[in-house]
């Protein structure tokens, strides 16, 4: 039922900014543009679990998280300078994702 529930909210979200983008586009550009996926988590988290220590955890991960992800898309700015396709700089970046996960585990450590 709490699965149920959370996907409801989501797709409600989804149908709310999909609607509000014919009245209000720039506002809705807006919403869409927040993480929602995070701020969802990080709700449903906390009414899970009951625990603002490890949703306060959670959420620094996300913000450590979000710049550290960026270097999948790197290979792809390289792209055009080096020639490469599409498999290229989409394998790389599954790579440097790797790459992103230890320093991110790194951060975590030094933080907590």
């Amino acid at each position: 039922m709490e699965a149920i529930i959370k996907v409801f909210a989501a797709a409600l979200i989804i149908a709310f900014t999909s609607w509000l983008s014919g009245k209000k586009p720039e506002l809705a550009g807006f919403i869409i543009a927040l993480p929602m996926v995070s701020i969802l988590a990080l709700l449903f988290s906390y009414l899970e679990h009951r625990s603002a220590e490890a949703s306060i955890t959670l959420a620094k991960s996300v913000m450590v998280g979000v710049p550290v992800s960026y270097l999948f898309f790197l290979p792809f700015f390289l792209a055009d300078r080096f020639g490469w396709g599409f498999w290229v700089p989409y394998v790389t970046g599954f790579l440097l994702i790797g790459v992103g996960f230890v320093i991110h585990s790194q951060i975590m450590n030094w933080i907590n």
